[in-house]
């Protein structure tokens, strides 16, 4: 049965400050710390693991559990159901048993009568080790032939017999680093034991449903006996996918073993020791291409670190392999992706989910070609993109909706990128210690989550004989504006003001079997979700008012005014208090699922995405060559985000995401010591992008199109995309390092995140070649 596509609003609505955007602001806001502490609450730390692989020979807790103010410590002996926290795998256990595989891995919990008692008493702990050998970096992961899966291979046509007959081939090889989300709320949970042995977890978590059923597998509990709740995030980014399980499953154990509540709020340096990161990469290719920079051929290696268990690597480094073409076709290609497992803690999902790290490989490849023939990058990346003739991926999918030619064509024209690439030309041959570069990158990024059944969402409207509504969805509120955003499609549904839509906290026991908020699909589901629901109301009450009216139903319109029967004009509650009357049900589910997508894994081939979304951004940046320090000086982007359900919110959305990946790229780097210790585990060390990393020019600008799909309004997600826009950054950075010494046609051996430190490096060793 074909899609029907929802009816858009007649007028558009003006853009909606975010919900919380006052409480925000003013402080009311209420998270999970701001909850109020229920009597006799416990509070949780958990003892971590300080040997990266080894056998525990002993674990003395006599000194923890005589602390002061410990009230209760429990090991992995305690757990009455699974031991068992992880997304896929069954291998993320909530305590470890009999050996440690990475550094901060949780031993044992303690629960005391305050935060710091805990956390005193968790240092307490004697533990004796016999290690084992631990594989920590990726080359030594390759050296042993640790995988946690098998080597995947995407492929179309011959890249062998291609690259042999290219009439130019190079190769090349980098790295990127991982990230960490760096959320302003760290992890924390809060359960309550109910009657009955029912438990209630409050849990800063991207996916409750999720968080409900492990906590009711690791208790020995139905799910329907567990409900999870989450009023808001602090920020999420993907490190409260899967990560929020941990907490919410040992307060859970601690109540429900003691009784009493149970509170684990993590320190900052715990959170980023134990919870995993962004994937780090190292890349390596060998590609063929014409006079022209045309790829002709094109073997790509992705090499992932991805830690000591699978988490959800596995998709991870699948979407890596998708979007390693970006914009780009490529006839002959061979994409081979090795998921490595290393001593390290698991690294997980964040912003992109992969598809940042592939993109960037192949942006790198086109820099390499075009500094090779001594071609504008830009001009190369415009050759190679995909069109008529040439519009099938290397998984298979047809590229139906392909926007980028035109698009980079407006950005071009509109951020001035031929004049200020000659003006950067310039003032490198004036300068010997200060160099620009300047790049023009597109974003090619597919929507829909890869694993197939994840796509879908429910939703429960409820109008009251007031003509109040109130809502509530599986999508979570990280700060991304969701909330609203599925609140505007209600709102217009009944054509009321937003201000009668009252949005309620994601819970468990309202809408059952949630996907995560993730994959930038949570708009695109929920508010579908939230419109069938709202739509089913409506006509219920039209065909009320029809009847009792003796209209048609077709003469039954809701409208600003008031709702509109043939002659009669109602106010909204007036219709509401005539339908409850009337006996009409004034409550209904919605439930979406994403059409026309599906995937053969084993294969690598199908359509793994309904849509794309599509953007491109201008970056300028100017290095100095005697400290490797830089500066973003401009900044222009184009994006696509369709019929936008609300620009402001979009724009935020585009802003945070550009920075948060251009901080991935230059100052955001973990260094993990020769033993499996995170070093940079606090802001002090660890160096996310502020106010001043912001360029002074920076504008945004939404590219005038629908979606060609029937998403809700035709609006396109816009949570991940973004992110991506940032390789340009790196890529002018590469452009700028390249112009000391603009003789040599070769890529400057740039590795990110581009610190200081890494551009001095390049720098050397572009001089040196």
């Amino acid at each position: 049965m074909a899609e029907r596509e929802p009816v858009r609003p007649a007028t558009a609505r003006p853009p909606q400050p975010h919900d919380s955007a006052r409480l925000h602001v003013s402080g009311r806001a209420r998270y999970c710390d701001d909850e109020p502490e229920p009597a006799n609450l416990l509070h949780l730390a958990f003892g971590l693991g300080s040997a990266a692989h080894a056998n525990i020979a002993a674990m003395d807790l006599a000194a923890v559990r005589t602390a002061p103010g410990v009230v209760a410590v429990f090991t992995a002996e305690d757990i009455p159901g699974a031991n068992d926290v992880s997304p896929v795998a069954h291998d993320d256990l909530l305590l470890a048993e009999g050996a440690v595989t990475y550094v901060g891995q949780p031993l044992f919990i303690v629960a005391a009568t305050s935060r710091n008692a805990a956390r005193k008493a968790a240092r307490l702990g004697r533990i004796d080790y016999e290690p084992l050998p631990a594989h920590l970096t990726i080359a030594q992961a390759q050296a042993a032939g640790s995988l946690l899966e098998p080597t995947q291979r995407m492929a179309q046509g011959d890249a062998a017999g291609a690259l042999g007959a290219a009439p130019y081939r190079l190769s090349g090889s980098f790295a990127m680093g991982g990230q960490d989300h760096f959320y302003l709320e760290g992890q924390i949970a809060m359960a309550r034991p109910g009657e009955d042995g029912q438990m209630h977890v409050l849990s800063s978590t991207q996916h409750p449903s999720e968080v409900q059923h492990l906590v009711a597998h690791m208790l020995g509990l139905p799910s329907a006996d567990v409900t999870v709740e989450v009023r808001r995030m602090g920020g999420g980014f993907g490190g409260k996918e899967t990560q929020a399980a941990f907490f919410a499953a040992a307060a859970a154990l601690v109540a429900s073993k003691t009784g009493r509540p149970a509170k684990f709020r993590c320190d900052r340096d715990d959170d980023m020791v134990m919870t995993g990161k962004r994937h780090d990469f190292e890349v390596s290719y060998e590609v063929g291409h014409d006079d022209a920079g045309r790829v002709l051929a094109l073997r790509l290696l992705l090499s992932a670190r991805c830690g000591a268990t699978l988490d959800l690597s596995a998709g991870i480094n699948d979407r890596a392999m998708f979007h390693a073409d970006n914009c780009y076709f490529l006839r002959d290609v061979e994409i081979l992706s090795e998921r490595l497992r290393t001593n390290t803690v698991s690294n997980t999902a964040f912003r992109g989910f992969g598809g940042p790290q592939g993109m960037l490989a192949i942006e790198r490849i086109m820099d390499h070609v075009a500094l090779r023939l001594g071609l504008d990058p830009l001009d190369v990346r415009i050759a190679n993109l995909y069109g008529p003739g040439r519009d099938v991926t290397p998984y298979g999918m047809t590229v139906a909706d392909m926007i980028a030619g035109p698009l980079i064509a407006r950005l071009r024209q509109d951020a001035r990128y031929d004049a200020r690439r000659a003006e950067v030309a310039a003032f490198n041959a004036r300068n010997m210690v200060l160099k620009k570069g300047i790049s023009l990158t597109p974003v090619k990024f597919g929507i829909s989550f890869t694993t197939t059944h994840l796509n879908q969402a429910g939703a429960l409207v409820h109008v009251y004989a007031d003509g109040s509504i109130q809502l509530n969805h599986g999508g979570t509120e990280m700060g991304q504006g969701l909330y609203i955003k599925v609140a505007q499609v209600v709102a217009d549904v009944f054509a009321v003001p937003v201000a009668a839509v009252r949005i309620t906290a994601t819970r468990t026991d309202k809408v059952p079997n949630t996907s995560a908020t993730a994959a930038s699909s949570g708009a695109d589901l929920n508010a579908m979700a939230a419109h069938r629901a709202a739509t089913m109301l409506r006509d219920r009450i039209a065909a009320f008012l029809a009847r009792a009216y003796g209209c048609g139903e077709e003469d039954v319109r809701f409208a600003p005014e008031g709702v509109i029967v043939a002659e009669t004009v109602l106010t909204f509650a007036q219709a509401c208090r005539k339908a409850h009357l009337g006996r009409i049900g004034l409550s209904a589910t919605g439930f979406y699922a994403t059409p026309e997508i599906h995937y053969d894994r084993a294969a690598h081939k199908g359509q793994p995405f309904y849509y794309f979304a599509y953007g491109a951004a201008v970056s300028e940046v100017v290095i100095d060559t005697l400290t490797g320090e830089h500066k973003v000086l401009a900044v222009d982007i184009l994006h696509d985000v369709g019929r936008s359900l609300n620009p402001a919110i979009d724009r935020g959305q585009i802003e945070g995401g550009f920075l948060q990946g251009q901080g991935w790229l230059t100052t955001e780097e973990l260094v993990f010591d020769g033993e499996g210790h995170l070093l940079t585990h606090a802001p002090s060390t660890y160096k996310i992008p502020t106010a001043s990393d912001r360029a002074r020019h920076f504008e945004i600008a939404l590219w005038d199109g629908d979606n060609v799909k029937p998403t809700i309004n035709r609006s396109k997600a816009v949570g991940e995309p973004p992110l991506m826009l940032a390789n340009s950054v790196f890529l002018a950075l590469g452009q700028a390092v390249a112009a000391t010494a603009p003789e040599r046609r070769e890529i400057p051996p740039l590795d990110a995140p581009a610190t200081p430190e890494a551009i001095l490096r390049a720098i050397a060793g572009h001089r040196a070649g």
